[in-house]
């Protein structure tokens, strides 16, 4: 079940993909804006300029969402912070898959490139920089900020779109764990470089992104050994997911979400043996996508004999 996150607001639903837009993002857009005070001839160009910013990073935001419902994963949610978005996406654990739902995000601001260079040539030709000078020096400034969103979004530092994207490519040789690990200790030798940047600028920005950066990395690690013994176990026969068709590891790894004990899910025909609680639906650690047990057992039942 889809919940809203916490301390947003919900701005609208696309394509089946609501936006929510954080609380804190008023108070960093109100400091943004006046602190660029004097950039036009009225402060509400800088309010344009911010928004104008958030509209990309959304479409940036679409471009992971419909990427990764394209490749059958899932994606219901994009909420904007004061930083950047973030889409919820949920690809199909594959290599291809998971490249492709990422890539996406900085495809749509490669794209964006050529666009906006076209409309400063016009709006140059047209004579745009005399006639209205607000207006020309906004179509500069976003031609500057989509760029460098690029740029930034595609440096190989995990979790920044690079390094997903770079982990998505080591996926194919290395395997799912060991991606993740690799990808995730680059981005910590990464982040060295971005916590110098912000204390040579004095960046605040720079320094909470470092910040997110480590703690993501360390989480990425601590998700790669988890990947890695999961990848270890024996895996039961008579049950396949039916979305991803993997086949579910054996041994105490469901929790009960009602005596908080651990029990394997496969052999007590998703009953609890502490409580006796039962659960309508499974969820399989490969994709996280859930099912009733009836649809696990179909699913193997399909799938080819070797």
């Amino acid at each position: 079940m889809v919940t809203t996150p916490q301390g947003t607001i919900r701005l609208f639903r696309f394509s089946g993909i609501d936006v929510y837009l954080h609380w804190s993002w008023f108070l960093v857009a109100a400091y943004e804006i006046s602190e660029r005070k004097g950039t036009y001839s009225s402060i509400g160009w800088n309010a344009v300029e911010y928004l104008t910013l958030f509209g990309i990073v959304t479409l940036h935001e679409f471009g992971h969402a419909l990427a990764c419902r394209q490749v059958g994963g899932r994606a219901d949610q994009i909420v904007l912070w004061p930083l950047g978005g973030v889409a919820y996406v949920n690809p199909p654990p594959r290599p291809g898959a998971t490249l492709w739902s990422i890539a996406a995000g900085p495809l749509v601001n490669a794209v964006l490139v050529p666009i906006l260079t076209g409309l400063g040539l016009a709006a140059k030709s047209a004579g745009m920089a005399a006639a209205n000078p607000d207006a020309y020096a906004l179509l500069r400034t976003v031609w500057g900020m989509n760029l460098v969103l690029l740029i930034f979004n595609m440096l190989p530092i995990y979790p920044l779109d690079g390094g997903q994207i770079l982990r998505s490519l080591l996926w194919f040789p290395l395997g799912r764990a060991r991606s993740l690990t690799a990808a995730a200790v680059l981005g910590l030798v990464g982040v060295a470089g971005l916590i110098g940047l912000a204390v040579w600028a004095g960046s605040m920005w720079f320094a909470i992104l470092s910040v997110f950066i480590v703690l993501n990395c360390w989480r990425g690690l601590q998700q790669a050994r988890a990947l890695a013994r999961l990848e270890e176990l024996p895996r039961r026969e008579g049950f396949a997911c039916p979305a991803c068709k993997a086949k579910p590891p054996m041994g105490n790894l469901w929790l009960c979400a009602q005596c908080r004990k651990p029990f394997d899910t496969f052999q007590t025909k998703a009953v609890c043996p502490n409580c006796g609680a039962q659960y309508p639906e499974t969820a399989c650690f490969s994709c996280g996508r859930r099912a009733p047990m009836s649809q696990w057992e179909a699913a193997a039942y399909a799938m080819p004999k070797v």
